[in-house]
């Protein structure tokens, strides 16, 4: 089992795994064009993928779903409150509306949805399993949950959003209701809140940890790693860290 990302940040994200002979496209923000460019970078063809599943309906997560849907044939699954919100742009396309709480497969993969405080009309992050090992993803997450700490716990992979430094975002040039609103129970977890919840995990099968979804003016990759390597003991380079532009290469599950 194996996972990529191709960007990770308020400008686009989508990240890929491949659990056997089935390879999954978690959101995409990115236009087709760009999309194209960074799966090639990653040695893959649009059309290699089995299908995308959605996190939520904002515009860097979903704003080139339809489109490369629509271009390659790809199916589609998502929760119902996302579909509501984005109904015409999918118009026509295989939609499979999933329940928050139920697990489905794609082929090899086992996918496992689970809820998440986000403004958003009805958010899900995921976990993704080969029957054997377990890559957990969250993101766009303003607090932790006790579902979320036992969802996430027990994973071979995480892919874990750092998006801001308190400090750096309250010193920073955001209005004041953008900042209550990035740093709310709604938003997007910070450093100290993400290690905070990494440390509540059985982390005993952890193979990877990546700090994502950091952002560009309220956070710095050093912040993230150093919240992270902290709770686990480990070392600065034992933590990834997903960027925006160049996302993240290809990690392997063991």
């Amino acid at each position: 089992m194996q996972f990529a990302l191709l960007g990770s940040g308020s400008e686009g994200n989508a990240l890929v795994v491949q659990a056997g002979q089935t390879r999954v496209l978690l959101d995409c923000g990115f236009s087709l064009s760009e999309t194209v460019s960074r799966l090639a970078r990653l040695g893959l063809q649009a059309d290699q993928l089995d299908g995308i599943v959605v996190t939520h309906e904002h515009g860097d997560h979903i704003s080139g779903v339809a489109r490369l849907a629509r271009k390659f044939n790809l199916p589609i699954w998502l929760t119902h409150g996302t579909l509501r919100a984005q109904n015409a742009a999918f118009a026509g396309l295989s939609i499979t509306e999933i329940n928050p709480h139920l697990a489905f497969a794609i082929g090899d993969a086992h996918v496992q949805p689970y809820p998440v405080p986000h403004d958003a009309a009805e958010p899900v992050q995921y976990v993704f399993s080969d029957g054997i090992r377990r890559l957990g993803v969250l993101t766009d997450a303003g607090s932790a949950t006790p579902h979320i700490e036992a969802t996430l716990s027990g994973c071979h992979a995480l892919v874990l959003e750092c998006n801001h430094d308190v400090q750096m975002l309250a010193d920073g040039d955001y209005p004041y209701s953008l900042k209550q609103r990035v740093g709310g129970r709604y938003g997007h977890l910070n450093n100290a809140a993400a290690a905070l919840l990494l440390g509540r995990l059985d982390n005993s099968c952890l193979q990877h940890i990546v700090a994502a979804h950091l952002s560009r003016k309220n956070n710095a990759a050093e912040l993230a790693v150093e919240a992270l390597s902290g709770v686990l003991g480990c070392t600065p380079d034992e933590v990834a860290v997903a960027t925006q532009d160049q996302g993240l290469s290809w990690r392997e599950i063991v």
